[in-house]
């Protein structure tokens, strides 16, 4: 895949590192050249100068045939407008942008823009937002049987019970996010458009579980 990165400071530049590491094509926007000096001398990618939110600088970074972009710049403001012009005028799908006021999150992402409050954010959350889905596990228990990971949810599960989705997937909800605040499912819970699950599983049953959650709940 290939992925555009807004901002090289240290959370971008790591990153971009990481795609790198992980074979994927990258190109790093940036208003200050010298910034581009955190990548390093093994970096391989694209290093473009300019403002991340112009259309013609995204274009120079690729954006036509990127399958993620991520705004982590050190601007709230600089960071959504670029996330939505790669969302809105370019079509990408999987758009994260660095947010400090975690005030804002809630109007994001109903915008379809995966925001982190700063306090959370590190590298690897930011990877784990862009890379596809059951890529990169939160956790895996030290045996490698029992992994944990964050599960948006998907648009045939909203209004269906989270009991019903731990059964068909093979999984266990630990908790959900709903709109900034962490919420302990019961058995009569509903999913929300919005929600992103923390879902603990067997190893052995990821495929099933991420084929399941993609599905939507079977007709009995």
């Amino acid at each position: 895949m290939h992925v555009v990165i807004m901002g090289c400071g240290r959370v971008g530049s790591t990153l971009a590192r990481s795609l790198e590491d992980r074979n994927h094509t990258v190109s790093v926007i940036d208003s200050e050249p010298d910034a581009f000096r955190r990548l390093g001398p093994g970096f391989n990618g694209d290093k473009v100068t300019g403002i991340g939110f112009d259309q013609e600088v995204l274009e120079k970074a690729g954006i036509r045939r990127a399958d993620a972009f991520a705004a982590v710049s050190s601007g709230d403001n600089s960071n959504i407008i670029a996330a939505r012009v790669a969302r809105e005028t370019f079509g990408i799908q999987q758009v994260v942008a660095r947010i400090y006021d975690p005030g804002r999150a809630e109007v994001y992402q109903r915008l379809g823009i995966t925001t982190v409050a700063t306090v959370k954010w590190t590298s690897d959350q930011v990877l784990r937002r862009l890379l596809p889905a059951g890529a990169e596990p939160d956790y895996r228990d030290p045996s490698g049987t029992i992994r944990l990971d964050q599960v948006p949810v998907t648009d045939p599960w909203i209004g269906q019970s989270v009991w019903t989705l731990q059964v068909e997937g093979l999984v266990r909800v630990a908790w959900i996010d709903r709109l900034g605040e962490g919420i302990l499912p019961t058995r009569e819970s509903l999913l929300q458009e919005g929600d992103v699950l923390h879902v603990a599983m067997r190893e052995e049953n990821a495929q099933h579980a991420y084929d399941a959650i993609a599905a939507g709940p079977q007709e009995h």
